[in-house]
């Protein structure tokens, strides 16, 4: 959309004097309609990212709790048997070290996809503000050239009464 925007002012026609385009409102107006609709969207899947992240967060710790559950349940079936239990220990600290490394690795995915989706809305956002600006810029050079060749033909039709006039 924002090259679309950007062939429609590069492909407008220019006025001879200080580079400024005349741009279809209507065509421009629609882009910018367009832009809109889609940041919303762009929004949307980085929501989506981060509802991703939770439920990442969330598999890791069920599983986390499931795995010591598990583990801590072998522990007391095998405390009769002092080898068995020593076992059972090991089992269960092996467990909650990979329940930590699991939530871990899931809590660093999770950070490091909400970086992703933040600079991806930071750089949509700030390709929309140039956008805009440029428009507006545009837009404002239209406004002063108008206005100005109002106010020579003002001038000029006042300058042709006041020789109309007779002395």
């Amino acid at each position: 959309m924002v090259d679309q925007l950007e062939t429609l002012i590069s492909t407008s026609k220019a006025m001879p004097v200080g580079g400024i385009a005349l741009v279809d409102k209507k065509k421009v107006m629609e882009l910018v309609d367009q832009l809109r609709l889609s940041i919303p969207q762009e929004v949307k899947a980085a929501g989506e990212v981060l509802a991703q992240k939770d439920q990442i967060i969330s598999s890791a710790t069920l599983d986390a709790r499931r795995t010591k559950t598990k583990a801590e349940e072998d522990l007391r079936e095998k405390l009769s048997q002092n080898e068995i239990h020593q076992k059972a220990e090991e089992a269960l600290r092996e467990a909650e070290l990979r329940a930590a490394r699991m939530v871990e690795q899931a809590e660093s995915e999770c950070q490091a996809r909400r970086t992703e989706a933040d600079a991806y809305a930071l750089r949509s956002l700030r390709a929309f503000e140039r956008e805009l600006n440029t428009l507006s810029g545009s837009v404002r050079k239209g406004i002063d050239l108008l206005a100005g060749n109002a106010l020579v033909g003002t001038l000029t039709s006042n300058k042709r009464e006041a020789e109309l006039e007779p002395v």
